[in-house]
């Protein structure tokens, strides 16, 4: 995440997305911004969306005029303005740069994991997504979360929902993939996807998760139509074969 995409419209269907999942702060979410420097391109620019308010703003009304005020200037286009508005009811933050270095990230990720030990579901946000080839500790790896931290955080009991950019692949077999991985290291959860134009949401839910999280999730996915969010359950490989 970067101060610069705050606004985007695929920022507004993320918030979206963390308050259903929240149920009004009854869901514990833990924020992992994975937040990085401003690279100077003119990525999160897409805030055409905003000038349309007949159009868009009716999935949520309420965030759609928070993020409206927080994009009307350039100097509140910050990850302060969105903690300080409590658009994510009940939310704890991990705000601090995360760095490429192993050291620096290690301890980054001990920090969150503290700060998100009574949390029930933990958001991560890398710009990215998860790993691909590139080595953790290597410049740019900061871009990316990795399978071993998400299973760290799931061992300790957590849910987890992942921030995942769509590369220029086809579509169905690179989240096939994603599932594959996510499940590996959360082999007992139930997996979902939230997908968007631009990016998809995978979520796995940890079985010793309260019922209130997989409820908040399915009424997620009758929440909006699919040209913002569509929300689909991914059945196991044994209930697919059932």
């Amino acid at each position: 995440m970067k101060h610069q995409y705050v606004g985007d419209i695929s920022d507004y269907r993320k918030y979206a997305l963390l308050r259903a999942l929240s149920a009004g702060g009854s869901n514990r979410i833990g924020v992992c911004w994975m937040l990085t420097d401003s690279d100077g391109s003119s990525d999160g620019n897409k805030l055409a969306y905003l000038q349309q308010p007949k159009r868009h703003r009716r999935f949520d009304p309420e965030l759609f005029d928070i993020l409206a005020h927080a994009a009307s200037e350039p100097d509140r286009r910050r990850l302060d303005a969105i903690e300080e508005s409590g658009a994510i009811p009940g939310a704890l933050y991990c705000n601090d740069t995360l760095p490429d270095d192993l050291a620096g990230r290690g301890m980054f990720m001990e920090h969150a994991a503290s700060a998100f030990r009574d949390r029930e579901l933990v958001f991560f946000d890398p710009d990215n997504g998860m790993e691909t080839t590139l080595p953790k500790g290597r410049k740019n790896s900061s871009k990316y979360v990795y399978l071993d931290e998400l299973a760290g955080f799931y061992r300790t009991g957590k849910s987890l929902l992942v921030y995942q950019h769509f590369p220029r692949i086809e579509r169905r077999a690179f989240v096939a993939s994603c599932l594959n991985r996510l499940g590996a290291v959360a082999p007992d959860a139930s997996l979902w996807t939230f997908t968007t134009a631009h990016v998809v949401f995978l979520l796995a839910i940890h079985p010793e998760s309260p019922a209130r999280l997989a409820v908040a999730t399915m009424e997620g996915c009758r929440r909006w139509d699919s040209s913002f969010i569509k929300g689909e359950y991914v059945p196991s490989l044994r209930e697919a074969a059932e």
